[in-house]
């Protein structure tokens, strides 16, 4: 049987680092992956390196570079079985799931990870976090189908759904959460695959090309409630030019001040034609816009219910259904329904 091709795509961060002999810190060359670690022999992988993207800071990351990682899968589609994504861990949960929007018809696995300590530190889970990457892009079922064919993010022993990540801890080496949704594997001395929690593609798209959206609108704002928010405040992040989606983080079940100013200032944008969609501040929970009176009247002058998705799905997913230009009730009908399982029906 022919050995899977995985493509590693080396974006920046903390695990593409490693100590020189003067103890500073310099780029990990990834072209060695097996001399470094012999390990990685024993998957029985055919390993590429991609060479086309330059390294950044995550803190530096925006959609023209979400464009480019997409452009690379799409030229590497047909070649490759499997990619894995190696970001850094300030934004990757952001780059990951506008990628899971972006990437249409995807029928492989895309696996980003990465890493709290440098790859050449000897305490690093990079080195975990990368070969298990590999080994769950690798992964086939026995129909010879991927094991898990969408884009999710490895790290710490768990493989979770890359739209319902975030981000929650600086120090911790289990840094990501999933705190909506199951974890699609997870990794301990075997790989347990959670396969009911796994989105397919039907054997239609599983026969298309893989398609790529790269326009990314970038009209848009999150916005955080918090006690003592002024409505000048408010009405100034509004007004800001050009301004054509809002990711509202209310408190708990969707809950927001009562007072007319507050809901006149949402009605108003929504008047000019600037969408709206809440998401919860907590960790874990949903919006319900039924169970308060702040929350139906929100519903009522044209807010959208968010549901359990994580802010960094919200805001990635208005980018990207704002650059399709679709008509306002297409566009409003998309937004309202879950198309890469990042929300809870």
């Amino acid at each position: 049987m022919r050995k899977p091709k995985i493509l590693i795509i080396y974006t920046g961060g903390t695990i593409g680092m490693r100590r020189d002999a003067n103890g500073t810190l310099v780029p990990f060359d990834f072209n060695s992956i097996e001399e470094e670690f012999p390990s990685v022999r024993q998957l029985n992988v055919d390993i590429e390196v991609d060479k086309k993207m330059t390294p950044i800071d995550s803190s530096n990351v925006t959609p023209e570079r979400w464009a480019e990682l997409a452009r690379i899968i799409r030229d590497n589609y047909e070649a490759c079985d499997g990619f894995v994504v190696l970001h850094g861990t300030d934004t990757m949960s952001y780059t990951a799931s506008a990628l899971s929007f972006m990437l249409e018809n995807l029928a492989k696995p895309v696996v980003f990870t990465g890493s709290q300590i440098p790859m050449g530190i000897m305490r690093t889970d990079g080195r975990e976090n990368l070969i298990t990457a590999i080994e769950i892009a690798a992964s086939r079922r026995s129909d010879g189908s991927p094991m898990v064919p969408e884009v999710s993010l490895y790290f710490q022993n768990r493989l979770m759904r890359a739209n319902r990540t975030s981000k929650l801890s600086a120090e911790a080496l289990n840094a990501f959460d999933s705190c909506n949704y199951p974890p699609l594997a997870e990794v301990g001395v075997n790989i347990f695959f959670n396969d009911d929690d796994i989105i397919r593609p039907s054997a239609e798209t599983a026969r298309e090309p893989l398609r790529i959206s790269e326009q990314m609108d970038e009209n848009v704002v999150i916005v955080k409630l918090f006690p003592g928010i002024t409505e000048r405040t408010l009405r100034s992040m509004f007004a800001i030019e050009g301004l054509k989606g809002a990711v509202l983080e209310t408190f708990g079940t969707g809950n927001a001040p009562t007072e007319e100013w507050f809901l006149e200032t949402l009605a108003e944008a929504i008047g000019r034609g600037i969408t709206i969609v809440d998401v919860t501040q907590c960790r874990s929970g949903a919006v319900d816009m039924q169970l308060y009176e702040t929350g139906l009247r929100l519903k009522k002058i044209g807010v959208v219910c968010g549901r359990d998705m994580t802010s960094e799905a919200a805001v990635t997913k208005l980018m990207w259904l704002l650059g399709k230009k679709l008509p306002k009730s297409d566009f409003l009908r998309e937004l309202s329904k879950p198309l890469r399982g990042e929300f809870a029906e």
